[in-house]
């Protein structure tokens, strides 16, 4: 505002209102686009989550804000694709979900800012130069470290001390899956417990993977955080109950459904985080200033209905470090 506009202002007795105006977003409708590989069903929560907390904000969808929403088959080629589709729209801010998303996101977004989510080992991979300061267009949240592939093992061999080996579902189009997938299984053997990964990218390879696991005794089951997995999430539990395999997840949405167990981050909130970012974003801070967050807390999940039908008596003392119990 220019010095004459100000004192002219003040004169009018105006000043109350500009400054309540200045700390309103601007009347010009923001743009917001998403790309998810949830199904409708699984991202639906975690868009209200985020909305909400933009509506806290200030920022309404379909007054001031427009919230554009793209799903897509977990696939370099589909997620590329609606990332050029947002993108041409010309977005005030981009949200990515998941390392692929991110890595088939990037070509496209050029200086668009961007919130990730659910990445992990941006700074080992390039995507930013430091958490603290990631100093370009990108900034977020991260998901899991490689210790926490440990604790997965761990947690599933407290619960069910008869296994002796433990599948791995990974998905090879996922950058972190590989070096994930060596920290678990040097972690098994540290364990005591042979871990095979095996690499899926669509439900028939997730079925044969799960058929095979049943295939041995003393088996159990884990998935690493990605997209498929999620996208497959049924069918991961339908089989693994048929076929009474014990079994641990990073998403608590599995645990709540009839898996076994779940550790893994509060999604909902993380959204909500996302949201205050986005909110920031929008009313002119950068991304470089905006340092990226890594989760502070995880939660444990026991499926108590599960465990009796696959015949798991958990122990007292993992019972009392559950977060939350399902009966």
């Amino acid at each position: 505002m220019k010095r004459r506009t100000f004192i002219g202002a003040m004169a009018s007795g105006a000043l109350t209102p500009w400054l309540a105006a200045s700390a309103q977003p601007a009347s010009r409708k923001k743009l917001v686009g998403m790309v998810s590989s949830f199904s409708a069903r699984q991202i639906e929560p975690l868009r209200a989550a985020l909305l909400e907390k933009l509506r806290d904000l200030g920022w309404r969808e379909g007054d001031n804000l427009e919230f554009d929403l793209r799903l897509a088959e977990p696939t370099p080629s589909a997620l590329s694709a609606a990332s050029a589709a947002l993108v041409a729209r010309a977005p005030d801010l981009l949200i990515a979900q998941g390392n692929p998303t991110l890595d088939a996101m990037r070509p496209h977004s050029g200086a668009i800012p961007v919130v990730f989510l659910l990445v992990a080992d941006p700074v080992e991979l390039g995507l930013v130069v430091s958490l603290s300061h990631p100093g370009g267009s990108l900034t977020g949240f991260t998901n899991f470290e490689t210790a926490v592939g440990g604790k997965w093992v761990d947690l599933l061999k407290d619960a069910d001390t008869t296994i002796e080996r433990i599948v791995l579902i990974a998905n090879p189009d996922n950058s972190t899956s590989a070096p994930l997938a060596r920290r678990i299984e040097r972690d098994g053997r540290e364990s005591g417990v042979s871990v095979q990964t095996v690499d899926v990218r669509d439900a028939d390879g997730i079925e044969r993977a799960i058929r095979g696991a049943a295939g041995s005794p003393r088996a159990g089951l884990m998935t690493l955080p990605d997209s498929l997995p999620i996208l497959h999430q049924d069918l991961i539990i339908r089989l693994t109950s048929e076929l009474r395999i014990p079994s641990i997840h990073p998403f608590r949405t599995f645990a709540a459904n009839g898996a076994l167990m779940s550790y893994g981050l509060d999604f909902p909130e993380l959204y909500r985080q996302a949201a205050s970012y986005a909110d920031q974003i929008l009313r002119g801070r950068s991304p470089a200033d905006l340092p990226v967050q890594a989760p502070t807390k995880f939660e444990l999940v026991i499926n108590l209905n599960t465990a009796k039908l696959l015949g798991i008596e958990i122990p007292p003392a993992l019972l009392a470090s559950a977060d939350e119990t399902i009966e």
